[in-house]
């Protein structure tokens, strides 16, 4: 299997090169990503365990899902694509805001982001991804705040960092349903 680049970019989010993923991430080279937040009727947000298998942060709680965009797909369409790979549906994604962070793992390596963060909305269940996924469940967008004080160790670095910033997102902008 042929290892995906990740799009370097400046801190305007313009392309300035292409880089293998892990390479990026042992660098901690800026590159572009994206980090989808699905919500249901009720205003809970859809979480997803990462599988046991992957190469970091196994078995932690994180967002709906989150990747890389491919060279030439749009913010969206890349959300849309991962979304579906990952937890099995489709449903409108809507572009909120975008941010840059750094994170580093235990393991060495580093997320050095420029985050492009959506919302959609969907109330089935997902048909997960075992490759990808190791669980999933709804919590209240409260219930997530509170048990990230308490047990931070449950979710991925970031998670942490993202989540917070579509808190402070959502407490200063309505957001209606798509």
């Amino acid at each position: 299997m042929i290892e995906e680049n990740v799009i370097l970019v400046n801190e305007e989010d313009k392309q300035i090169g292409l880089m293998p993923k892990l390479e990026a991430h042992e660098k901690a080279v800026l590159h572009r990503a994206f980090s989808v937040f699905i919500l249901n009727s009720k205003n809970e947000l859809m979480l997803q365990q990462r599988a046991r298998q992957k190469y970091h942060s196994p078995l932690l709680w994180t967002n709906t899902c989150c990747s890389h965009q491919r060279e030439g797909e749009t913010n969206i369409q890349a959300g849309n694509r991962r979304l579906y790979e990952e937890m099995g549906f489709k449903t409108e994604l809507k572009e909120l805001f975008h941010f840059i962070y750094k994170a580093p793992f235990d393991n060495g390596l580093t997320e050095h982001e420029l985050d492009h963060v959506m919302i959609g909305y969907y109330n089935g269940e997902p048909k997960i991804n075992i490759e990808e996924v190791e669980n999933w469940k709804w919590m209240s967008i409260e219930a997530v705040r509170i048990n990230i004080k308490f047990h931070p160790e449950l979710y991925t670095v970031w998670f942490k960092i993202i989540f917070e910033e579509f808190f402070h997102y959502l407490e200063d902008h309505k957001i209606s349903n798509l």
